[in-house]
């Protein structure tokens, strides 16, 4: 039977304890472990300098520290954006943005290696879906942009390729290690995740009280337009989806933002906007206005610059929240799920 390596770097302190119990080794060792991973992120045990060589070659025998290949990197020569094309352990391929703001970094990372959902105006979807990615295939995304540009990455959307929330037990798994103050130690309030509408698990969500930015991806106002673009509405209609939302409000006290991203003739319409309005009214919430991102197979047409601004009036002038999200690396393609299609043609 072929040995299974352990994923070390997707264990909490408490499983790591509980693992080096088991090879006799005291406590503290696994503080250490965990420091040389999450703080340090090393990747092999031989950096582990203060751990004894027997442990060192025990751990190699048995786990392995997840790591990654980076098969492309691009950078914008307009506003520094970076974009990554990894390839894991497996030879599948997953995507990282880093995007640059005056308030600091902001690493956009993939959940999943594909995806289910289906919209038909997102390019991730497109080659289907593969299989999920490990908590630490998740957080690799961070550490790796980190050592590659030697910056703090100051705040992570889940929001890459796959859907956070259809990885649910790897996805709070993730969100667990990563705010460990053994570990990057960074707060669930620089966290966004960005889900298009699975019902259930944002009651789950909820009640977790994480203090995530919940980001949903609502991209209509009638079900029937949205059950067109997006399959999951198919499920879940929008006022089930709205329901959900309010209870995530009431119970965390943090406010959602809404992704709509504008396409021409499809959503853009002064109507749509005025019925987003009354959708929105009344609750604790943002909207993101995003110019789509041509897909070739889709087939849709951004709206035009004076159709997305007379939108945003619109909402404004109802009471709802609403700004333009600023295209950021316009010269790298840095739409998730492109590159990963380019590497698998």
């Amino acid at each position: 039977m072929d040995h299974i390596s352990i994923d070390i770097k997707s264990m909490t302190i408490p499983e790591l304890e509980g693992y080096l119990k088991n090879l006799g080794q005291p406590k503290f060792r696994a503080k250490q472990i965990f420091s040389w991973l999450h703080d340090k992120r090393v990747l092999s045990f031989d950096e582990m300098t203060n751990l004894p060589a027997a442990l060192r070659e025990g751990l190699k025998n048995d786990c392995e520290i997840t790591a990654f290949t980076t098969e492309r990197k691009l950078c914008s020569a307009l506003d520094g954006t970076i974009k990554y094309l990894y390839r894991l352990s497996d030879g599948e391929y997953v995507e990282s943005v880093l995007m640059r703001y005056e308030h600091g970094n902001s690493l956009c990372i993939s959940t999943q290696v594909g995806c289910r959902m289906g919209c038909s105006f997102c390019a991730s979807t497109k080659a289907g879906f593969v299989r999920h990615l490990t908590p630490s295939e998740i957080l690799e995304q961070v550490y790796s942009a980190a050592r590659d540009t030697g910056e703090r990455v100051g705040s992570i959307v889940l929001m890459g390729i796959g859907e956070p929330l259809d990885n649910f037990d790897n996805v709070m798994r993730f969100l667990e290690l990563v705010a460990s103050p053994e570990g990057l130690n960074l707060s669930h309030r620089h966290i966004s995740l960005s889900t298009c509408g699975l019902v259930d698990r944002i009651y789950e969500l909820a009640d977790m009280d994480l203090q995530i930015t919940l980001s949903i991806s609502l991209h209509a106002t009638t079900d029937e337009t949205r059950d067109q673009i997006m399959p999951v509405n198919r499920k879940w209609k929008i006022g089930e989806l709205l329901t959900a939302c309010r209870y995530y409000t009431d119970k965390t006290h943090r406010r959602i933002s809404y992704e709509y991203s504008l396409i021409s003739g499809v959503n853009d319409s002064q109507e749509q906007a005025a019925e987003l309005a009354a959708l929105l009214k009344g609750t604790l919430c943002h909207v993101n206005l995003i110019p789509i991102n041509y897909v070739e197979e889709a087939g849709y047409e951004k709206s035009s610059r004076q159709r997305i601004y007379a939108f945003q009036k619109t909402l404004c002038d109802r009471g709802v929240n609403a700004t333009v999200r600023r295209t950021l690396g316009a010269d790298i393609d840095a739409a998730c799920g492109q590159l990963r299609r380019q590497a698998l043609r």
